[in-house]
C-alpha cells in the first residue's frame, strides 16, 4: 500500500467530551495552518491548562461553552513565551507540549502546580536524550 501526503484535510468528525482527546485535539489543530473548530471540548481544568499554554505561544483560542476555535499557527509557527508556560495540574498537558516545544527554535520552562512538580518526568528526557543521540 503506498500512502501519498495530502495538502489538507475537510470534514466534520463528531466525538464525545473525551479530556484526553480534547488535549490532544487543541494540540493538533494548533499546530495545523488555518482555522479548526472543536465541538464537545472537554470542560476539565487539565484541558483548560492545554488551551491557557497554547494561547501562551501565540495561539488564538476562543470558547463557547464546550466549542473551541482555534487558530493554527503551523508545526514550527509557536512564538517564544515571555514567561514560563504553567501546566497547572495537568501531566498530559506537560508531557504533550514538552514534545512540541522540542521542536521549535527556542528554550521554554514548562512548570506546574505543586502536585504535578513532584510527578516522575524522567521518561520523557530519556526519550529526548535517545531521539537527540540518534540525529
Amino acid at each position: 500500500m503506498k500512502i501519498q501526503p495530502v495538502k489538507f484535510l475537510e470534514g466534520k468528525i463528531s466525538l464525545p467530551g473525551d479530556k484526553s482527546i480534547s488535549h490532544r485535539a487543541a494540540i493538533l489543530a494548533s499546530m495545523a495552518t488555518g482555522d479548526t473548530r472543536i465541538e464537545n471540548f472537554a470542560t476539565n481544568a487539565d484541558c483548560a491548562s492545554t488551551l491557557d499554554c497554547l494561547e501562551k505561544l501565540g495561539v488564538k483560542v476562543r470558547r463557547e461553552d464546550t466549542t473551541i476555535f482555534v487558530k493554527g499557527v503551523g508545526k514550527t509557527g509557536f512564538q517564544k513565551p515571555e514567561t514560563e508556560i504553567n501546566c497547572g495540574n495537568s501531566g498530559t498537558t506537560m508531557r504533550l507540549l514538552a514534545g512540541v516545544l522540542a521542536g521549535q527554535n527556542f528554550d521554554s520552562v514548562l512548570t506546574g502546580d505543586e502536585s504535578l512538580s513532584k510527578r516522575p518526568m524522567q521518561n520523557l528526557f530519556i526519550k529526548f536524550q535517545l531521539a537527540e543521540a540518534q540525529n
